[in-house]
């Protein structure tokens, strides 16, 4: 089922790479069954996954199967190193409550990506392929075990986004396309360096043989004495810890590795701004669950009251930086950076609320800043311009687009009712619980004050009052004698056409579904996270004492 799911956008671009280039409506269609059907088997798979069952190490029997489920496991890379050994690189997939989530909400944003990309005219038949390869290697990260292959799947990411951008962008798109290109090279050359440390410091029991396993790396009992991260080497597993994180932290990403992010999401097509801010920056935060924290559990107990500083930096500057911006695609973006440092503070309080609440977290904010970036194409279609100046009583004559961009901006500054509330009520519930980010969060408090403040301000100037006298668009009295709207170069219709709501409708279901009950999601991953907080617990309290 695993393989499945991650390798049906492989297919569907590979049948694309038979296809000639002139069949673009046959090339779109190719895409979104694949999208369609991966969105099939994560329901499968969701239906059939037992939340009971925790995950992050091995069961107490010993066995991987009672751990994880959906498990694949076969040997994929052996070498002979000589005197080092035997390189045992395994293709081992699965999941647990911490990585379903994310299977879910990949497949749910790679559907809405397909839609959103119908429009696209430029080089339809390299583009599409570019997104399946991207499809691919996003779900790979979240159900690989091993970590050289969550690694592949990590670089894979890379060359398709780097083209999309920088293909497919806006005017200033090749030096997006580099900076986000290098900035996350950067992180990922030296979580090469600790992959590889780690492989020579860890030994799988069931094999008595070095290994990749995540599950076994999360084990500390797993650890060779004396080895380069073994338990006594205090200063090589720190020094590991910071380059994992940073690496992830860049992908988040958290300040001060957050600039390549605006201009990454200013010059990206509408769809890969969707894909970037759905799912691609949960990869990090996903990274540090994953991999920083159950393997490096001391470090990250000793971490925790910086981690939580950087998150509630992130949430008030981001806030700060989408209060200046004009350009709404721009404000979008600095928001999205705010509301992930919710994540880091969630994950620093190091309690089930505030871990629960940051996952939650991943998922609310996946679906509401997807649903914000198609917000912004719809209008940027019409208009060809995103200032925010430029608008004004757009309410009057477009009320389902300014309803549906009501409900997504609501939920972004977290009204109960919406997704967004829960997550970010657990996140500081978890956060006041926890004495080492109290006083932390108490300040993080303001950047709902900022949030509402950009958000109503940007709703107020150009949904609310009357038209600008700068306006980019014209009023028109009809034959019936009522004003309507006209854009100078927008031939379609003004207000939201069966694509657009195609996109839209599901991610406000969605969003007001779980707002109001969110156990068909969180009661996903309360097993695993449980788990996760008792392997760091006798750290915490070890420490403690």
């Amino acid at each position: 089922m695993l393989s499945l799911i991650v390798f049906l956008p492989i297919i569907a671009g590979l049948i694309i790479v038979a296809l000639p280039a002139s069949q673009k409506q046959l090339i779109r269609l190719v895409t979104l069954l694949a999208a369609v059907a991966q969105g099939v088997v994560a329901v499968l798979i969701w239906q059939g996954y037992d939340p009971s069952i925790a995950g992050i190490t091995a069961a107490a029997d010993g066995s991987l199967l009672g751990a994880f489920q959906f498990v694949e496991r076969m040997n994929w890379i052996t070498l002979d190193l000589g005197s080092l050994g035997t390189l045992n690189i395994e293709y081992f997939l699965g999941v647990d409550g911490l990585s379903i989530t994310m299977v879910l909400l990949t497949a749910l944003i790679s559907i809405i990506g397909v839609l959103s990309s119908w429009p696209i005219k430029k080089q339809v038949k390299g583009y599409f392929i570019l997104y399946n390869l991207l499809s691919t290697a996003m779900m790979g990260c979240f159900v690989a075990l091993d970590f050289f292959l969550f690694y592949v799947f990590w670089e894979l990411m890379l060359l398709p986004m780097y083209f999309l951008i920088g293909i497919w962008g806006g005017p200033n798109r090749e030096y997006a396309a580099i900076k986000f290109f290098l900035y996350t090279l950067f992180g990922s050359v030296f979580m090469l360096l600790v992959m590889i440390g780690l492989y020579f410091s860890v030994i799988d029991p069931a094999t008595g043989q070095n290994t990749f396993s995540l599950v076994a790396m999360a084990d500390q009992a797993n650890y060779i004495p004396g080895s380069i991260f073994g338990p006594e080497s205090v200063t090589w597993r720190y020094a590991a810890f910071i380059v994992l994180f940073i690496g992830f932290a860049i992908k988040v990403p958290m300040f001060p590795f957050h600039t390549w992010l605006p201009d990454a999401h200013v010059e990206a097509p509408t769809p890969i701004s969707v894909i970037l801010a759905g799912v691609l920056l949960k990869l990090g935060t996903y990274g540090m669950m994953r991999i920083n924290f159950p393997l490096f559990p001391e470090v990250f107990q000793a971490s925790l009251y910086v981690i939580g500083v950087l998150g509630a930096i992130n949430i008030i500057y981001g806030a700060f930086c989408a209060l200046a911006q004009l350009d709404l695609k721009k404000m979008v973006a600095y928001s999205s950076i705010s509301h992930m440092g919710y994540v880091l503070l969630g994950l620093a309080a190091a309690n089930s609320e505030g871990m629960t609440g940051a996952l939650y977290q991943m998922f609310n904010h996946g679906t509401i800043t997807a649903m914000l970036f198609l917000l912004v194409g719809v209008i940027y279609d019409r208009a060809h311009t995103r200032d925010i100046e430029k608008f004004g009583g757009l309410a009057t004559y477009m009320p389902v687009y300014a309803g549906l961009v009501t409900v997504a901006w609501f939920a972004s500054l977290g009204l109960p009712g919406l997704s967004g509330f829960i997550s970010e009520a657990f996140v500081f519930v978890g956060a006041f619980s926890s004495e080492v980010t109290r006083n932390i969060a108490i300040v993080s408090v303001l950047g709902i004050v900022f949030g509402a403040a950009y958000l109503l301000w940007s709703l107020q100037r150009m949904f609310l009052g009357k038209r600008r006298p700068d306006a980019v668009y014209e009023l028109h009295t009809g034959p019936d004698g009522q004003e309507r709207i006209h854009f100078h170069d927008w031939k379609g219709k003004l207000d939201l056409d069966g694509r657009e709501l195609a996109m839209l409708v599901p991610l406000t279901i969605i969003i007001i579904v779980l707002g109001v009950y969110p156990m068909p999601v969180m009661g996903l991953m309360t097993s695993s996270i449980n788990k996760l907080v008792e392997v760091l617990s006798p750290v915490l309290m070890t420490a403690v004492h």
